[in-house]
């Protein structure tokens, strides 16, 4: 044998009684150990996460959910303001129309009244006039005491007609 052939014979050897020492020991059970760990721990890490992408996805269908409903209820609360809006301007209309019929009546009974008080104003002057004529008149043609009952007597006549 030569030294190159028994160097490598002896390092053959020692190989094997290093691996032999390292499977008394129970190298290979701790190496199986940690890798079987190391899998456990990426299992509980995937198994997690799988947890956690549901409980996300849960979330999310909530949030949806929730989305929806406040959607919902915007349109609701837009949809009864425009309601609202239309009966505020259906009522303000009509008051509108309630008030110019009130201030159009009102206006007529004042023209009326004035109307009345005008021809209340030409009739005591027209009585006025016709009474002053008449005193003239009848002071011209008829004597002092016959005068004033004349007068009294036409005052009577023309009172009741008016009435």
């Amino acid at each position: 044998m030569d030294a190159t052939t028994q160097a490598t014979w002896w390092v053959f050897a020692s190989l094997i009684l290093f691996l032999a020492l390292l499977g008394y020991v129970g190298v290979h059970k701790m190496l199986a150990k940690a890798l079987d760990s190391r899998a456990e721990r990426i299992r509980n890490e995937l198994d997690e996460a799988r947890e956690l992408r549901e409980e996300a996805q849960g979330v999310l269908a909530e949030l949806q959910r929730k989305r929806r409903e406040a959607e919902e209820e915007a349109e609701q609360i837009v949809a009864a303001a425009k309601r609202e809006a239309e009966t505020i301007r259906k009522d303000a209309a009509e008051k509108s129309a309630e008030y110019v019929e009130r201030r159009t009546t009102s206006a007529e009974q004042k023209i009326a009244q004035a109307e009345s008080d005008a021809i209340g104003a030409v009739r005591n002057r027209a009585i006025e006039i016709a009474t002053a004529a008449a005193r003239q008149v009848i002071a011209e043609t008829v004597g002092p005491e016959k005068q004033q009952q004349i007068i009294d007597e036409s005052l009577r006549t023309i009172r009741t007609k008016l009435n």
